[in-house]
């Protein structure tokens, strides 16, 4: 019976801190993991530390955990912001991108500096479709640990500009219907009518809009 109760708690315990943590999570911007500086890393870290021990012991107060999280997501908004208000703080605790190839060449300083081998920066530029580090003209190892590489200028792909063609506009697709539903915002944006809509399908033999999937 006390297995049991215990279950519940945890049970119950996940339930409540998911959300929480999502909303928490929001709050501290829209951003993926491999797009994460090293402080944000940290506290992701300290996210999962903290909720994997208030569900694996149910002796915790539950309270403590949800005030944790709380003032743990304050905290990371508050360095944001002091980091994009003082460049030189956020160089401190974060990781300033750093320039590891110059004209086809590696600076070994720097990659000594960042504790990177020749292999990880020779395999990171074969992950960008480039197997000859000649091609590169510049490559700097950014804050989320991920390479930037800058193509010689022989080495660039052409362009409708260096051709000196003329680009036509692109165009946004918009979904006028999804699974059968009419979407009456989308129309109104587009300044397009039920009568315009019944024709299109008329057009295309549709009859019931309940066989349409997704119309744009």
């Amino acid at each position: 019976m006390e297995l049991v109760k215990e279950l519940l708690i945890v049970g119950g315990r996940i339930v409540t801190i998911l959300p929480l943590m999502l909303g928490v999570t929001f709050y501290m911007g829209k951003r993926s993991i491999g797009e994460l500086p090293v402080f944000d890393f940290l506290i992701i870290i300290t996210f999962g530390a903290v909720v994997g021990a208030d569900i694996a012991d149910p002796a915790i107060p539950h309270i403590h955990t949800a005030v944790a999280i709380v003032l743990i997501g304050i905290l990371q908004i508050i360095v944001s912001k002091l980091i994009i208000k003082y460049r030189k703080l956020g160089h401190v605790i974060t990781f300033e991108p750093t320039i590891v190839v110059v004209d086809g060449k590696l600076i070994k300083s720097n990659l000594k500096r960042l504790r990177y081998s020749i292999d990880n920066v020779l395999q990171m530029i074969r992950e960008q479709g480039i197997f000859d580090i000649k091609d590169v003209y510049l490559g700097i190892i950014e804050a989320n640990g991920k390479l930037s590489i800058l193509k010689q200028p022989s080495k660039e792909n052409i362009t409708i500009e260096d051709m000196k063609l003329e680009k036509k506009n692109s165009s946004l697709s918009y979904p006028v219907i999804i699974d059968g539903k009419v979407y009456e915002d989308v129309l109104s944006k587009l300044e397009l009518s039920n009568d315009w809509l019944q024709q299109e399908l008329k057009k295309l033999a549709i009859k019931n809009l309940d066989e349409v999937f997704l119309h744009l």
